[in-house]
């Protein structure tokens, strides 16, 4: 008899049928009910044993945690809560199982704790609906773009650029580092290191992808990607995934509808695929929304933050407009914000990103046009604006309880304007030669844009914790498993 699985036996309209089935114990009620789920579903199975057709030696061994292989038959279920259940004909005990150690017991755990058994909380209902939701979003991205006629890409994770200039970048030898060689100067010879250069774990694969793009026209990258950012907050990892699409022959306006139809197909597929999960995971955010003072809680549900991005156009507005709207509004000129919005040129911050979305326009927004100093080199630059200041063709897009969710810009394809850039920022480029080819040889418009999957994850999850997105999660001081 072929094995099921809890989700098919729960949607079967056919009941008085022989199964089998295998799974983990949840709960074991009055040495009579087991609650048996193999995380196909949020939703257990329910399995009735009459007791007294089974040794108590056996039945002892059923404990939280326990995997069992069941045969019986499918019945119409006579109590509440579910529709069907299985009246067990045989049971089976399978491997150990210690029912004084086993950690993941029928009660509340934290996710601090969860954490520290991050190889078991999947046993949990909102672990197993959140990696579930994970699995989802994943499929959907690479269901759009295959969709969509783009090439997958896989860009080097070892690499020796740094797309984002930013220096904080884990380092890749198989030097001694008990007994370095050293330049002259005192300074590491990496001339004899594995690759014969300095080398690093990627922050990016835009740039490698903006190669591939020049040739294939339509592609995109979905791999890991490295950060050593020695911050512990809710929203930073040290391995994270990158989502980074570059299209070749692209303005900025096309950068924005491919951003914008993207992040409504995700969210459209986990909401027709995922329902019981994101009912679960809304009614866990609520009872947790319940908990904090009335000005914290969130205005709308999590299943109602999806539909307001799916439902809505999103709203394109310059920076310069986004700063004279943030200047003159009320929380900035009561000073309620953290950080006051003063003049043309601030960095703009969650809070203000979050005022836009969900006060001021009340739906998605995308900014664009930023002011160049604030911006990566390889953004396009814009002519001067009246006032003589500098922009570059960038455009985020804000979503609402987040704020910032995608990055992206029209790429500089003018080989001159780009060493301008380069230079300015003591960008060296001889490490860079291949990048710069892109200009010399066919060069034309093209863009693109980068989004942390798991800050997506988190947004279809409600989870607040980019902790609890990922299986097993890489922050300072924490590598385990």
């Amino acid at each position: 008899m072929t094995s099921k699985t809890v989700a098919q036996l729960l949607s079967q309209d056919v009941t008085l049928q022989d199964v089998t089935i295998k799974g983990w114990v949840r709960t074991f009620r009055a040495n009579r009910f087991i609650a048996l789920n193999d995380g196909s579903t949020i939703n257990n199975i329910q399995c009735v044993v009459d007791f007294e057709n089974f040794d108590e030696a056996l039945l002892k061994r059923i404990t939280t945690g326990a995997a069992i292989h069941v045969t019986g038959e499918l019945v119409e279920s006579q109590g509440k809560g579910q529709s069907v259940e299985i009246v067990v004909k045989t049971l089976e005990v399978l491997g150990d199982s210690d029912p004084e150690t086993y950690p993941i017991q029928p009660k509340k755990h934290s996710f601090e704790f969860l954490r520290e058994n991050a190889h078991l909380r999947t046993r949990t209902n909102t672990f197993s609906a959140v990696m579930r939701l994970r699995s989802s979003l994943s499929f959907a991205v690479h269901k759009y773009f295959n969709e969509n006629g783009f090439n997958y890409m896989h860009t080097p994770i070892i690499t020796g650029s740094d797309a984002e200039g930013a220096g904080e970048m884990f380092k890749v030898t198989n030097l001694d580092v008990k007994n370095l060689p050293l330049n002259e100067d005192g300074s590491v010879n990496y001339k004899e290191d594995f690759f014969g250069k300095e080398t690093n774990l990627t922050v990016s694969g835009q740039l490698e992808a903006e190669t591939y793009a020049m040739s294939l026209g339509k592609v995109y990258t979905f791999g890991p990607t490295f950060r050593a950012e020695n911050s512990n907050t809710s929203r930073h990892l040290a391995e994270f995934w990158m989502i980074e699409p570059e299209v070749a022959f692209m303005d900025l306006a096309g950068n924005m509808d491919l951003a914008e139809d993207f992040m409504k197909s995700v969210l459209c597929y986990v909401l027709e695929n995922n329902k019981e999960d994101l009912e679960f995971l809304e009614k866990r955010l609520l009872d947790e929304e319940k908990t904090k003072p009335q000005a914290e809680r969130s205005d709308m549900s999590l299943i109602e933050k999806i539909k307001f991005v799916v439902d809505n156009n999103f709203k394109r507005v310059s920076y310069t407009e986004a700063i004279d709207i943030l200047r003159n509004s009320k929380p900035n000129k009561k000073k309620k914000f953290n950080y006051i919005i003063k003049e043309w040129g601030a960095d703009l911050q969650s809070e203000h990103e979050r005022f836009l979305v969900e006060k001021h326009f009340k739906c998605p927004v995308i900014l664009f046009d930023y002011p160049a100093n604030i911006k990566a080199f390889y953004m396009r630059l814009n002519e001067p604006d009246s006032e003589g200041r500098e922009t570059v063709r960038a455009m985020d897009i804000l979503f609402p309880g987040i704020g910032e969710m995608v990055g992206g810009s029209q790429r500089e394809e003018r080989l001159d304007v780009l060493k301008e850039k380069m230079k300015a920022l003591d960008i060296d480029e001889e490490e860079l030669w291949w990048y710069l080819d892109l200009r010399k040889y066919g060069t034309a418009v093209h863009s693109g844009f980068g989004l942390g999957f798991e800050r997506l994850v988190m947004f279809a999850t409600g989870m607040s914790n980019i902790r609890d997105v990922i299986p097993y999660p890489r922050t300072p001081q924490n590598a385990e498993f």
